[in-house]
């Protein structure tokens, strides 16, 4: 039985659309292929990325399929991404600077990567004419105290403001945002898991919380976005909140925990939907959307109701909390997952 959501602004017919994921390698990238290849079979799905290794590494660990296609190439090179989008139709934009200390010790290269990066792939997809294109923005973007979130910001306005060079064009732009992926690259649970092995792990600050969801959550949100993007809204997914003392408990029962200082650029709690964004928010059943605004742009799907006056969207009001069997569920998978990488394709 085809699971397939059904999109408000049309069913996309997958297996006649040519697919482009930039950080196809990374942990987002690598379950979106095996998603998209176990449950959507795209006629051709692109991964573009600048690591001939983590390429190499992906095909021997199972992602060999006649609709896999490799390119290496930068999101800082509009060139090889023109070249790379010819006869593309939806482009998922996932490659990023994302970890906050390398992007604070190294702030121009997150400029190039994370901001000039999503010029050129509005400037590569208006060129080839590509029909949608989704990026990945992050909490980290609303209200941002450090580099990383501030070039996500940067990042979401470009890509919002993008629909109005469309014209009549055919390609529209949108984003996603979402809060920590459980077992991605640089998240807390692997640490965890490896410092129980020591009796002792390190928490930054016991009052910290944040929102949480599934990598198959992360990219199942995602393509139900592109089947019901029209252009310019940001995409919130109503997920989970974790204490990370919950956490750290869970994950490492009877260790010491040792408090080691909130770090400079972090948050005690993340926002994914502002009060100044939930004005003009709208709520559907199972996420927020911040409709486009400004010329040449869209109205949103329909069915949304307004949200009430000073709503904020903040993983320490949040009403939904991750229990502890959940918890322990996550880790489990986690750790699950670290042993077996290997994906065979049917």
């Amino acid at each position: 039985m085809d699971q397939r959501p059904q999109s408000q602004a049309g069913v996309i017919n997958w297996s006649d659309t040519t697919v482009l994921v930039s950080g196809g390698t990374g942990s987002f990238g690598q379950q979106f292929a095996r998603t998209m290849l176990s449950a959507y079979h795209p006629k051709k799905l692109i991964i573009f990325s600048r690591g001939e290794l983590k390429q190499h590494e992906m095909r021997v660990n199972g992602f060999d399929h006649p609709s896999l296609r490799y390119f290496i190439g930068d999101v800082r090179d509009v060139d090889r991404l023109r070249r790379a989008m010819q006869g593309v139709d939806v482009v998922v934009h996932a490659a990023a600077l994302k970890q906050v200390p390398a992007c604070e010790y190294n702030p121009l290269e997150a400029v190039k990567t994370n901001i000039e990066g999503a010029k050129n792939i509005i400037d590569a997809a208006l060129d080839t004419g590509v029909r949608r294109v989704l990026a990945l923005s992050t909490d980290k973007a609303v209200n941002p105290v450090n580099l990383y979130g501030a070039t996500k910001l940067v990042a979401e306005k470009l890509f919002a403001q993008a629909n109005a060079y469309s014209g009549a064009g055919p390609t529209c732009f949108s984003c996603v945002r979402y809060g920590n992926v459980v077992g991605s690259g640089g998240s807390v649970v692997p640490l965890f898991l490896e410092q129980r092995k020591s009796g002792t792990i390190t928490v930054t600050d016991r009052r910290m919380t944040r929102f949480w969801l599934t990598l198959d959550q992360g990219v199942r949100f995602v393509i139900r976005a592109i089947e019901r993007m029209r252009g310019g809204e940001v995409f919130i997914p109503k997920i989970a909140s974790t204490r990370l003392m919950d956490l750290a408990e869970t994950i490492a029962p009877g260790c010491l925990i040792r408090e080691i200082g909130i770090r400079p650029g972090e948050k005690l709690h993340e926002v994914l939907l502002s009060e100044d964004e939930a004005r003009s928010a709208l709520e559907y059943e199972d996420m927020y959307v911040v409709p486009a605004g400004g010329p040449g742009q869209h109205t949103p799907p329909a069915g949304g109701r307004p949200l009430n006056d000073g709503f904020r969207y903040a993983s320490d009001t949040n009403t939904h909390w991750l229990t502890g069997l959940e918890l322990l569920h996550l880790a489990e998978m986690v750790n699950e997952s670290s042993r077996t990488e290997e994906f065979a394709l049917q």
